[in-house]
């Protein structure tokens, strides 16, 4: 168990000088707090999520120097937000490895060649999530990974790490930031094999008291200190139209009896990888004037692939019709469905006004409890995901929630609000 400030400062206290320069650099047994210690679970990945001056930073350092002075691992990867992060936080940095490693086993920086390299052999090269392409080839048996909720691309990045993370008995990576509802960090939470530290920036009693206090002032309650501050996730965004507190509330387990089903379509103009998907919704309403959204078909395809879809999806349900956007794509629209069933009953609609001016009226359902998501978070992972953050100026990647708004407008707005 790491040791209080009191019991730190009263051991320095009685030490010689002579004596005091191994205390210095005794991390795990004098200066970290136990949350800052690498785990002893069996973890792949070791997330640390920590509000600032939590001391995250030290952590990733320290974890490099421990697996290096062991020999666990001798070819680590360390990747920041930018090349430059990686030099003045990682490596300069107060908290930096070069601070941190004990000064008879500091490595030789070689910045021209983003290299460390220690007296043992091992060596650490740095990279930045700008150049995810750098990652293809080389091997690593471990990894820090920090702020990685900054990264441009994290997933991308974080994938090329994975198929290289591949040397040694238990390669693994530690991931340092302060939490946000980027993809990456989510996909973290959910894996069984990464361990989650969460800290905020109050549990460091080595920050200035009169910094500490003046954060409590300024930040206490706010949006910003949940986030910076106590390190919480979060996953609304304030100029969002849909509130995920206000999803969940509403929330079934499964639909009532319907009055008419409808399955919505947000199509995309192409489907390369880096596409929109199509947004596909299936929707129903009861005779109370409820809607209900039944479940989410969307999915990055041809043409034909989410016309059959969409498809089978009428006809998993008896849907009443199919309503599809024409902005993007025209009659193909509607002749790609017939080309798959002839006599699908088909409506089209145009939008003729912002995403936000479509979208409103059907927030504001939301708000009433007159709208339910019937299934679990997961079930609807990706759309509540789009709705969290759904401003109608975000432009891409709003085909879901897109596709969702059509199918309520359809079914609870009627022509009083139609968009065609």
């Amino acid at each position: 168990m790491a040791l209080s400030s009191a019991q730190r400062a009263e051991l320095i206290s009685d030490l010689p000088d002579a004596a005091l320069l191994p205390f210095l650099y005794d991390w795990e047994g004098i200066w970290a707090r136990d949350s800052q210690l690498m785990p002893e679970t069996d973890w792949l990945t070791w997330l640390v999520c920590g509000g600032r001056g939590y001391g995250k930073t030290r952590c990733g350092s320290e974890a490099v120097v421990s697996v290096q002075k062991d020999e666990s691992a001798g070819r680590i990867a360390l990747i920041a937000p930018t090349s430059a992060d990686a030099r003045d936080v990682m490596i300069e940095g107060p908290s930096g490895i070069l601070s941190v490693a004990p000064p008879w086993n500091k490595p030789k920086y070689e910045p021209s060649k983003r290299r460390l390299t220690w007296k043992n052999g091992a060596r650490a090269h740095l990279y930045s999530a700008e150049e995810p392409e750098r990652l293809r080839g080389p091997q690593h048996d471990f990894a820090w990974a920090d702020e990685i909720a900054a990264w441009s691309d994290g997933s991308q990045v974080w994938n090329q790490l994975q198929l290289g993370l591949r040397v040694g008995d238990r390669p693994r990576a530690v991931a340092t930031t302060t939490p946000k509802a980027v993809p990456l960090v989510i996909e973290l939470l959910k894996d069984p094999k990464c361990h989650v530290t969460r800290g905020n920036t109050y549990e460091n009693t080595a920050l200035p008291e009169s910094y500490l206090a003046n954060m409590r002032r300024i930040f206490s309650g706010t949006r910003l200190g949940r986030q910076e501050i106590e390190a919480e996730l979060l996953t609304d965004n304030p100029g969002a139209l849909f509130n995920q507190v206000i999803v969940d509330k509403a929330r079934l387990a499964t639909a009532p009896t319907l009055s008419r089903v409808v399955i919505s379509i947000d199509p995309a103009p192409t489907s390369d990888r880096g596409s929109d998907e199509t947004g596909i919704i299936a929707s129903g309403r009861d005779d109370q004037g409820h809607g209900y959204v039944l479940e989410d078909h969307s999915l990055r395809g041809s043409p034909d692939e989410w016309a059959r879809a969409a498809v089978k999806a009428f006809h998993k349900y008896k849907a009443d019709m199919i309503v599809a956007e024409i902005n993007v794509g025209g009659e193909m629209v509607e002749s790609v469905l017939r080309s798959v069933d002839p006599n699908i009953p088909f409506k089209a609609v145009r939008a003729m006004k912002g995403k936000s001016k479509r979208a409103e009226p059907i927030a504001a359902l939301y708000e009433q409890g007159k709208i339910h998501h019937c299934g679990t978070n997961e079930d609807f992972e990706k759309l509540e995901r789009q709705m969290r953050v759904f401003t109608g100026a975000n432009g891409r990647r709003d085909d879901r929630s897109d596709a969702m708004c059509w199918g309520m407008h359809e079914l609870l707005l009627g022509e009083a609000f139609a968009f065609v």
